[in-house]
């Protein structure tokens, strides 16, 4: 979620090659961002804001219409299943039509059918507005990444996607507790405006924002097919060991603001301190990964995000919430950083593609499915069972992460 720097991390990573750092060092020092790059920087903070800011409030805005939490939980599904119907065809449509157009196609897509939850909404439209703007969301996600890779100058674009990084992470650190907080002070309304207000901030940068990229600076994506790249050895094991970290993601900001006695103010700080030490933790296990190698990451990663699940069995403490949301951001930090690595580096360099859009396909898909799933089990045990069962469907994917860890050591 949720996920533009992830895309155009991975691909990055060629960049870590020696040659590619040996180029970098002996060329020339271009300007890092352009004034197109600018623009599609703002749009990217802009579409994020939007998205964040309803991510935990719409889950909320079901529960208020009387759809309990197996409700709240669909509308999250519908919402990354449109995000990944998205992911599936916007190569094919960037072959057809102009970047600009097709983002602000998406941008279009997440503002304006977010109006229609003024004045209160019937639980199959909220789902409907959570698929259509999943899909715009999906659209910019894609087109944004694909830009930024092209704009920034070869010889600092691992600089330069530093840059990005922290562009990507603000919104999530500010709008994903402030949309519960303007909720909780100022009603449904307030979000939904400013929501749609953030989207349609790339509609009204049209004429700035690039048809395609700067000449000179072009690189076509890998044209691997998605699937295929599965099949190659290791990834779909990553895949289901970052899968299993975003379903608890998902479940997080579906049903922590909606479980009795924790307090509002509680589960805005929480979501806080679960996006600053997710930030953290990937920025960490970046630096850690490159000295050690990102597949010792794995277990530790997956044992702290599974400890800040259980944690949240003590729904009835501040402390015990702010510290499970601490403990599973860093894990999930931790996890989303090393997967996307070794995915990267399961792949020929012309995979690089193949390899991104894999690994934000197992971020959206557990981002959909667990509170699609959990919402069910949630409305007959409660919230706190809810969450101990995540963290414990974490841990089963223990022995796939050691099984990673034992291959990459046989590699040394």
């Amino acid at each position: 979620m949720i996920h533009l720097a992830h895309t155009v991390v991975g691909m990055s990573s060629v960049t870590h090659l020696e040659s590619g750092r040996e180029t970098r060092l002996a060329a020339p020092r271009e300007r890092l961002v352009s004034a197109s790059l600018a623009w599609v920087f703002l749009s990217s903070f802009a579409t994020l804001i939007s998205f964040d800011l309803m991510l935990s409030v719409t889950p909320m805005y079901a529960a208020a219409a009387g759809a309990g939490s197996a409700g709240a939980g669909l509308v999250t599904g519908e919402l990354m299943l449109g995000t990944v119907a998205a992911e599936l065809v916007a190569s094919m449509a960037m072959r057809r039509f102009r970047y600009r157009t097709l983002l602000v196609a998406g941008a279009a897509l997440m503002g304006i059918p977010a109006l229609a939850l003024l004045g209160g909404a019937p639980l199959p439209v909220v789902a409907a507005v959570s698929a259509v703007r999943g899909f715009g969301f999906g659209l910019c996600s894609v087109v944004m990444a694909t830009l930024t890779a092209m704009l920034l100058p070869p010889q600092r674009r691992g600089e330069g996607l530093g840059v990005y990084g922290v562009v990507d992470s603000l919104p999530t650190v500010v709008a994903l507790p402030g949309g519960v907080w303007l909720a909780d002070r100022y009603g449904f309304t307030a979000v939904v405006f400013l929501t749609a207000a953030a989207a349609l901030v790339p509609v009204a940068a049209f004429r700035w924002l690039p048809g395609t990229a700067d000449p000179g600076t072009t690189e076509e994506p890998a044209d691997a097919g998605l699937f295929a790249g599965l099949r190659q050895a290791g990834e779909m094991r990553l895949a289901l060991i970052f899968g299993a970290t975003t379903v608890a993601g998902g479940v997080i900001v579906s049903f922590l603001p909606l479980a009795a006695g924790v307090p509002a103010g509680t589960v805005a700080l929480g979501l806080l301190v679960q996006a600053l030490t997710a930030t953290i933790g990937r920025w960490w296990a970046g630096r850690w990964g490159d000295r050690h190698g990102p597949a010792g990451l794995l277990v530790p990663g997956l044992a702290i995000a599974a400890a800040g699940m259980i944690a949240l069995i003590w729904l009835r403490s501040p402390a015990a919430v702010l510290a499970g949301m601490a403990l599973f951001g860093t894990g999930f930090g931790i996890i989303q950083n090393a997967t996307l690595t070794l995915m990267i580096d399961h792949m020929p360099a012309s995979g690089l593609g193949t390899a991104s859009a894999a690994w934000n396909l197992a971020y959206d898909a557990g981002y959909g499915a667990g509170p699609a799933v959990l919402g069910l089990f949630a409305g007959h045990t409660g919230y706190p069972a809810a969450f101990a069962l995540t963290g414990l469907l974490m841990l089963a994917a223990l022995p796939a992460a050691r099984r990673e860890r034992a291959a990459a050591r046989a590699l040394r």
